[in-house]
């Protein structure tokens, strides 16, 4: 019998292991997840698990049915467009604090952050340039000096991931120099201009999410409420020829 302290740190390993495969697409929107089948994985009993995939469906990253299981959260159009309602509110928020507060170093180094990032999106493959784009925007958090608003943007920012892990060809963006905009913009001083500028950032992201990820709210229709037992019955979004 596994104490409670033992079964709980089970439960966060397991946690980490599947929220790690999620994030790097290795299970992709839609797909089922069997606690049996993650149980034998790690070598554990069904508890841990169960109590990791409760944490993961909490957090938005899984769902389940009764008597249909568990899978990998398809994102709707409804939850798209309220993940960019919360991110507006929390990157505006991180922007005005840093114009207000940020000091040279923390900007020159958002500035040399941006330059990569806007050279790297001109670039057809886009795993080095998510990775830089993550970077980039949780640099902005951790500069926002507040540890509750650096958490927030974290998780909305992991959605974005989870959402475009299985995107792995997008049209190159030729859209000027918009994160090198949005520091120049905090480095102004002026909150407000700083949030104007972070607003007006997260409504393109928000029109090219939304195009995008056209084929994931295609999927969702099509699969329903039905958890398919095996992968291969229902359509991956990567056979959806993104514009």
């Amino acid at each position: 019998m596994k104490t409670g302290h033992e079964t709980s740190t089970l439960s966060s390993a397991v946690y980490g292991i599947v929220r790690r495969r999620i994030m790097r697409g290795d299970l992709a929107p839609g797909q089922p997840i069997s606690r049996r089948t993650v149980a034998a994985e790690v070598r554990t009993s069904l508890l841990p698990v169960a109590e990791a995939l409760h944490r993961l469906e909490f957090e938005g990253l899984l769902e389940s049915r009764p008597r249909a299981g568990t899978r990998v959260r398809i994102p709707s159009k409804e939850d798209v467009k309220g993940h960019y309602v919360v991110r507006e509110a929390l990157e505006a928020q991180a922007a005005m604090r840093i114009a207000t507060a940020g000091n040279t170093r923390e900007l020159d180094k958002l500035k040399t952050l941006a330059e990569r990032v806007d050279a790297l999106s001109h670039q057809s493959d886009r795993d080095v340039y998510t990775t830089a784009h993550q970077g980039f925007h949780r640099r902005i958090a951790e500069y926002s000096q507040c540890a509750v608003l650096c958490d927030a943007l974290e998780r909305t920012c992991a959605f974005a991931a989870l959402w475009f892990s299985q995107v792995k060809q997008l049209p190159p963006d030729d859209s000027g120099t918009p994160h090198q905009d949005l520091v120049d913009a905090m480095a102004s001083g002026d909150p407000s201009k700083a949030a104007a500028a972070a607003r007006a950032h997260v409504a393109v992201g928000f029109d090219r999410s939304m195009e995008v990820l056209g084929p994931y709210f295609q999927l969702r229709v099509a699969s329903g409420n039905s958890f398919q037992r095996r992968r291969k019955a229902v359509a991956s979004p990567n056979d959806v020829t993104i514009p």
